[in-house]
C-alpha cells in the first residue's frame, strides 16, 4: 500500500505535475476582491499555507520548478521548494487571467454597475472579455496549454512543480475535462490547493484534484 504522495511512479513518456494555486494574497483575504496582474503579495496565512504545502510534499523528488512572475506565485513556490536548490523558471503563460474592468473590485460592486458584463461572461467566458477590456476564457485555457504541452516535451519523465492562479488553472483543467466553460466556477481551487497531472502532449491524466489536507495543519 502506498503512503507517501510520491509514491506514485511516473511513466516516462509523461511528466508528472504538480499544479498549484498560490497561497493566500493580500486581496484574497480582503475578501472577494478580483486579482488579476495586479501584483499582490501573500499574507500571513498564505506564507503559512506555502509552507505547509511544502512540508506535505516534503518527499517529492522535483527536477524543475515553474512559477508564475507574479510575486504572490513565485513566493508560494519559493516556500514550497523550501530548501531544494532547484531554480524556479517563470513563464508568463500561467498568469492569473486579466480581469479588465473587474480588476480590484468586488464582485457585488461591479455586477451592480455593470450586470451585462457579468452575465455575459458567465454565459460564454470563451467569447466574452472578462470586465469587457479582459481576456477571455479561450486566451487563458490556449496560453496554459501551450505551456503544459511545451513543459511535457522537455520534461518527459520528470516530476515537476508549477504554480500559477486560480482561475487559469481552473480553465485548463476545464478544457482537458471537456467541460463546457461556463461551468468553469464548479471547480474548486483553494489557496495551495495540489493538482497531480501526468503529461505527454495532449494526453492528460488527471491523478488528484486540489488536494488540501495540509490546509488543516
Amino acid at each position: 500500500m502506498t503512503n507517501k504522495i510520491s509514491d506514485i511512479k511516473v511513466d516516462q513518456k509523461h511528466t508528472r505535475i504538480y499544479l498549484i494555486r498560490h497561497g493566500e494574497s493580500e486581496w484574497n483575504a480582503a475578501g472577494d476582491v478580483y486579482c488579476g496582474r495586479t501584483d499582490i503579495g501573500l499574507s500571513k496565512e498564505g506564507i503559512t499555507q506555502a509552507k505547509n504545502a511544502g512540508d506535505f510534499l516534503s518527499s517529492v523528488a522535483f527536477d524543475r520548478a515553474y512559477a508564475s512572475p507574479l510575486i504572490r506565485a513565485r513566493d508560494t513556490a519559493e516556500l514550497i521548494l523550501g530548501e531544494r536548490k532547484l531554480p524556479i523558471q517563470l513563464d508568463e503563460r500561467i498568469y492569473e487571467g486579466d480581469f479588465g474592468e473587474w480588476e480590484g473590485r468586488s464582485k457585488a460592486a461591479f455586477i451592480k454597475e455593470d450586470p451585462e458584463s457579468w452575465d455575459n461572461w458567465m454565459a460564454n467566458p470563451w467569447e466574452a472579455r472578462a470586465g469587457r477590456t479582459g481576456e477571455t476564457a479561450r486566451e487563458m485555457y490556449e496560453r496554459a496549454s501551450a505551456f503544459f504541452k511545451e513543459v511535457s516535451e522537455k520534461h518527459a519523465g520528470e516530476t515537476v512543480l508549477v504554480v500559477a492562479h486560480n482561475n487559469t488553472i481552473r480553465f485548463f483543467l476545464a478544457g482537458i475535462l471537456g467541460m463546457p466553460f461556463s461551468n468553469y466556477r464548479r471547480i474548486f481551487q483553494d489557496n495551495t490547493g495540489i493538482n497531480i497531472l501526468d503529461v505527454n502532449g495532449d494526453d492528460i491524466l488527471i491523478r488528484s484534484l486540489n488536494i488540501n489536507a495540509h490546509l488543516d495543519s
